[in-house]
């Protein structure tokens, strides 16, 4: 069942369509990615002005008091429009981190920052061999005095390279794997002794590789209670997850409508190739999954609400594994469809394939996700 949107909704996604028409087009796009991440990135200050940054953030520190349904509409257009931008990382996950267990201060400090677009987060977790599970955390903490000292590495933290602040988890006690002893930390990009090396993802995004070199961080960077971080980590990345569900749908029903476009002209045999049967299966099979597709996301995005964590994991799994699945299919179709022309950089097509490779990829790919979903339900 497709959403029913309120008159703010409408409002929103009327605005959301001008700027991917107008100011985001794909002729625009390559320009404006020239600037992601900087302090003068005309994107993000204009998400600022739009007031998308704050749509979901509470009032009380400067937001706007939207629900999960608007962070659903807010991602499905930037899946339409192929928005590239450190969103996700600040708005739906660190936002979410700080919110659930930052202290007050923590929460007056670094909310308003991000709903006015001056401050970006990055979840700084996975560490190699490149383990999905957000326990495997072998970066280590210790007190010392008044103090926290870090020491590890982490790999591909999304958008740490032009982030203000980072959530780190570090180890304080216990073992590899053991879901207690794990904290959270806010750190400051410029920390001494943190070594940032950044690199391009598939998708013109930005990741990062960190190592922590005896990092010194003081009491109050601590977010929630010591050891006892996970299930902060857990909620955060379920959020994550849950939001680029909801941007791949979006790039699903472009890649549809772009393929029925296609077919419509291109002409084989002296017809166009829309007019043969099997062209018209395959185009029905690709619609039937965006349709599946986004009632699962929208089943993820409702998740988010239950004060049930294991409901909610359940949910955003299952969501991740079939929003995956039909992300391949109809990427794969698309381009199958289209030939060669896909496949080319002037032409939208393969971009949005790229996309939708990475979202199944981020958080965890459908293998992780169906072991988590069964694990759940034992």
């Amino acid at each position: 069942m497709l959403p029913t949107f309120t008159d703010e909704q409408r409002l929103l996604k009327e605005s959301l369509e001008r700027f991917r028409q107008q100011d985001y087009s794909f002729e625009k796009r390559k320009g404006l990615l020239a600037k992601l991440g900087s302090k003068d990135d005309p994107v993000w200050a204009q998400f600022a002005e739009l007031g998308w940054l704050a749509a979901t953030l509470p009032e009380d520190y400067g937001g706007l008091g939207g629900s999960h349904a608007d962070l659903a509409l807010l991602m499905e257009q930037f899946g339409r429009g192929l928005v590239t931008s450190p969103f996700v990382p600040t708005v739906v996950i660190g936002a979410t981190a700080v919110r659930l267990a930052g202290s007050e201060a923590q929460k007056a400090a670094i909310l308003p920052g991000i709903a006015e677009g001056r401050t970006k987060l990055a979840l700084a977790y996975l560490e190699a061999p490149g383990q999905l599970d957000p326990s495997i955390v072998a970066t280590r903490v210790r007190s010392d005095g008044d103090h926290f000292i870090i020491t590890g590495n982490k790999i591909a933290a999304l958008y740490a390279n032009v982030a203000d602040h980072l959530l780190v988890s570090a180890r304080m006690f216990g073992q590899l794997g053991d879901h207690q002893g794990i904290s959270l930390f806010i750190i400051p990009a410029n920390a001494k002794g943190l070594a940032i090396g950044a690199y391009r993802t598939h998708d013109d995004g930005w990741a990062a590789d960190l190592h922590f070199d005896q990092v010194h961080v003081p009491a109050e960077a601590l977010v929630g209670s010591a050891g006892s971080a996970l299930d902060t980590v857990e909620a955060s990345l379920d959020a994550g997850a849950a939001a680029i569900c909801a941007e791949a749908v979006g790039a699903m029903w472009c890649l549809h409508d772009m393929t029925l476009d296609y077919i419509k002209v291109r002409k084989q045999f002296g017809a166009t190739i829309g007019s043969f049967q099997a062209i018209q299966h395959r185009m029905v099979n690709m619609y039937m999954k965006c349709q599946l597709a986004q009632s699962m996301a929208l089943a993820g995005i409702a998740a988010l609400d239950s004060s049930d964590p294991v409901v909610r994991r359940r949910a955003v799994s299952a969501a991740k594994v079939q929003v995956g699945r039909a992300a391949r299919h109809v990427g794969e179709e698309a381009v199958q469809l289209h030939g060669g022309i896909a496949m080319t950089d002037e032409y939208a097509a393969g971009h949005y394939f790229k996309r939708l490779t990475m979202i199944r990829l981020m958080f965890g790919d459908e293998e992780y996700h169906l072991r988590r979903y069964c694990a759940l339900s034992r």
